[in-house]
Formats: structure tokens, sequence, C-alpha cells
């Protein structure tokens, strides 16, 4: 006599919604915001100079969380005395301007990068 086999069972809902279900998410060209993002972004090249009481505050990524800006350190000097810091800070003309002001709020001596022909 062949031994019984059973068949599996259905699965049962369990009355949960998969994640996502049911909701509409709009669409959203992603070229078009590209572009209109591009289109007033500029870039700008600062040196910082921090006080001893700053050097170990996290000044440059709260500057890229606090303002629309995207931050690139260029060159770095640091010790227990000073911090010297080349920024290169990318965003709308005007939250540069503001993160610039934040930075002086914040005790950072902020001048502007003289490039030289070569560079340029």
């Amino acid at each position: 006599m062949p031994p019984k086999t059973s068949k599996p069972s259905p699965a049962k809902p369990s009355g949960k919604a998969a994640p996502g279900a049911g909701r509409s998410t709009p669409t959203v060209s992603k070229k078009a915001s590209k572009k209109e993002a591009t289109a007033a972004t500029t870039t700008a090249r600062f040196w910082l100079t921090y006080p001893p009481q700053r050097i170990k505050a996290p000044v440059i990524w709260k500057l890229g969380h606090e303002f629309r800006l995207v931050t690139s350190i260029r060159q770095a000097s640091v010790t227990d005395v000073v911090g010297i810091v080349c920024l290169e800070i990318e965003g709308a003309a005007s939250e540069i301007a503001a993160g610039v002001q934040w930075l002086k709020k914040q005790g950072v001596r902020v001048e502007p990068v003289e490039l030289s022909a070569v560079e340029s």
C-alpha cells in the first residue's frame, strides 16, 4: 500500500497588505528637476579658519545639512591650535551666501579663494 501524501494547503491571506500596496506615488520627471537644479547652481571656494574651540565640531557636516549645499574639502590642515580648510561649496548663490554667514556666526573665519591664472 503506497504511503498517503497530502497536498499543501493554499496560503491563507493574513489580512495585511503588502508594503506600499494601494498607495499611488506621483511620478516626477528626474530630467526636468535636474535641469532646474543645475541651472541656478554655482560653485565657490573658501578658506575656513577654525578657532581652537570649534576644531572638533562638525561644522562642515552641519553646513551641508542646514543649507541646500554640497561641500567638498579640497585641502586641510588641522592642529590642536587651529584648523585651516579649503572648502568648495556648490549650490544656489543665495544658499552659499547664507551658508557663509552661518559659518561666520559659528566663529569660523571665511575668506574667498583667489585662483591663479593656471587654475582658472
